[in-house]
């Protein structure tokens, strides 16, 4: 407890020099890295679902009609709906704390990769369409030669904002959850016990992390050919 001897103001606000000790002091921690490493598959499990469900729900309401009918205005609903109420709804159905982060980190992707691959299905160039019912492509030759390079810059852009909003939101739903080993977690006890430079330094790797998942995704999409992110 030496990291208090500043009296109330490390308390209120700890200087950076505590935080980094205190950031030293918990990787060196076996539980550290497992709640790190919880939160990372938790909410990277609910992105990557989240941006399937996205992108076949964008596939469905553009080529068929029904689909466009009942799926565009549920979509709509749950890109207005608060985060918090979604958390507190999952909490209550889901059959376990565990699976919360990732529902609702796919709840916040979903909207958003619907709407990013829609415009790319929308802005496909009709010309090579054209082309390629002249040329008599199948379904899925269109789907690989024309379709997937309009789509593909839309997806990667979609999932760079997406992946941001999963983070913060998995964390989010963490802290009022409670997993076992979750960074939310170890955020929610700092503040109750009021381990203020243990706050500071447990948000200080939700920042590392959530840059180097952005960093991740975009040198993936970069290999992929999809642009910048």
């Amino acid at each position: 407890m030496d990291w208090r001897t500043g009296g109330y103001g490390s308390l209120l606000l700890p200087t950076p020099l505590e935080v980094a000790g205190r950031l030293g002091a918990l990787a060196l921690q076996p539980a550290f890295w497992q709640a790190a490493g919880m939160s990372l598959g938790r909410i990277f499990a609910g992105f990557a679902l989240g941006a399937a469900l996205g992108t076949l729900a964008a596939v469905g309401t553009a080529a068929l009609a029904p689909a466009d009918w009942v799926l565009t205005p549920a979509i709509k609903v749950v890109r207005a709906v608060p985060v918090a109420s979604f958390i507190v709804l999952v909490l209550l159905w889901a059959p376990s704390t565990g699976v919360v982060p990732a529902i609702v980190s796919a709840l916040m992707v979903l909207p958003v990769l619907w709407g990013n691959v829609s415009r790319g299905i929308a802005q496909t160039d009709g010309k090579l369409l054209e082309m390629a019912r002249a040329y008599r492509f199948g379904r899925a030759r269109t789907l690989r030669l024309v379709y997937l390079p309009s789509v593909l810059p839309y997806f990667a852009s979609g999932c760079a904002t997406a992946l941001g909003l999963a983070w913060k939101a998995g964390v989010a739903a963490e802290v009022l959850c409670l997993p076992g080993l979750a960074i939310g977690t170890r955020l929610y006890r700092a503040k109750i016990t009021m381990e203020t430079p243990d706050l500071f330094a447990w948000t200080a790797v939700v920042i590392v992390l959530s840059f180097v998942l952005e960093y991740a995704l975009g040198l993936l999409f970069r290999r992929m050919g999809g642009g910048n992110t």
